[in-house]
């Protein structure tokens, strides 16, 4: 299990930002079912997972805590040309057949689900959102070489947006779709992002403001992208943020989800390319904003374990003033200053405890119930 930290810095006259993720690990390798992963969300409780180009119409349910596939669901009428992303919104799941990897598709589409439908069964039948570029004037097949493929999909109020994966320039557009099933001819937003390599994933999160895009370059060094402060659906008119991933060395990175405010999971799909190879994986990583001066240093010496645990949680740390946690809705289900915690009547799942020192400063740590 691979630790660190990264940072980032943005000059803009007189704005002076810093991005900042940190606790970035490897939780565990994925499934073998699943070595093409390629899109993620957090749904109930669950991940929720999906293979790429070729694969079965079926979505993959895991428990976060172990890996463990608990369910799988078909899409009866979908097939799996290429599916690239996964999304959702408070009433729906929405499944990208987006990936173009040689330009020349003419069949994208997007598959929604309601979820009511899919929490109540384990076949469901999806509305299809159907659409092409309305700039794109030509369909010449030439494979990973195009500035039409896209990995990228996710919510933004009222409308789904697509973010391509340009393998000629890396400048990826962002496209907003309808959410009503239908044909569409979709137009780009104004703004483009010089991404410096491919974009393979997006979420959204609506707590924080917040765009969170993933991809690598062509030497497969993953990286993340931080778009905040735009304007309307021009998700990329504000500032952007790119924080290079290099202390994970070389991944596929596919696909990112939040879970949380702060806390988020990538999955990668397995590559072998002699003498590297790297097996599927889901790995998670926190964001803090550094401008907050209440925040307790990152290294600061507060220790949770076991960790995940079902029982007993120890906290270990200097000088600890209260210790509140929170399950992924925001409730406070326990508060006190005890540093050892009976959380055996908790339900499995992931929480995250706030932890105030006796000098006013806090941190948050993620915990695992099992």
């Amino acid at each position: 299990m691979q630790k660190l930290t990264l940072a980032a810095l943005v000059l803009f006259g007189a704005l002076r930002t810093t991005a900042q993720i940190t606790d970035v690990e490897e939780q565990y390798n994925l499934p073998a079912v699943l070595s093409e992963s390629s899109g993620v969300i957090f749904f109930s409780n669950r991940l929720i997972s999906h293979n790429d180009s070729g694969n079965e119409n079926i979505l993959y349910e895991l428990d976060p805590a172990t890996g463990e596939i608990t369910r799988t669901i078909t899409i009866d009428n979908a097939t799996n040309a290429d599916w690239e992303d996964i999304c959702q919104d408070s009433t729906s799941i929405y499944i990208g057949d987006i990936g173009n990897n040689n330009g020349n598709r003419t069949d994208l589409k997007i598959y929604k689900i309601n979820k009511n439908d899919y929490l109540d069964t384990t076949h469901v039948l999806a509305e299809i959102i159907n659409f092409n570029y309305a700039d794109q004037l030509d369909f010449p097949s030439n494979p990973n070489n195009t500035e039409w493929d896209a990995e990228a999909l996710f919510t933004l109020d009222t409308t789904l947006i697509l973010l391509t994966k340009n393998w000629v320039t890396g400048l990826s557009k962002a496209y907003p779709i309808p959410k009503m099933s239908g044909d569409y001819a979709v137009s780009p937003l104004p703004t483009a992002l010089n991404s410096e390599g491919l974009i393979t994933g997006a979420t959204f999160n609506e707590a924080t403001g917040k765009l969170y895009s993933v991809g690598y370059t062509l030497l497969l060094q993953p990286f993340l992208w931080i778009s905040e402060g735009f304007s309307g659906s021009d998700v990329f008119s504000g500032t952007n943020t790119r924080i290079p991933l290099t202390s994970l060395g070389l991944e596929q990175i596919e696909a990112i989800t939040h879970i949380a405010p702060d806390s988020y999971f990538m999955t990668s799909e397995s590559f072998s390319i002699p003498p590297f190879s790297e097996e599927a994986k889901l790995i998670s990583f926190s964001t803090h904003d550094v401008v907050n001066l209440t925040e307790a240093p990152t290294g600061s010496p507060v220790r949770l374990f076991p960790n995940p645990t079902g029982s007993m949680l120890h906290i270990d740390g200097p000088e600890l003033a209260s210790i509140e946690i929170y399950d992924v809705n925001s409730r406070l289900v326990y508060h006190g200053n005890s540093r050892e915690i009976n959380i055996s009547g908790l339900s499995k799942g992931i929480y995250f405890v706030k932890i105030r020192l006796s000098n006013s400063t806090f941190m948050t740590r993620r915990l695992i119930k099992i």
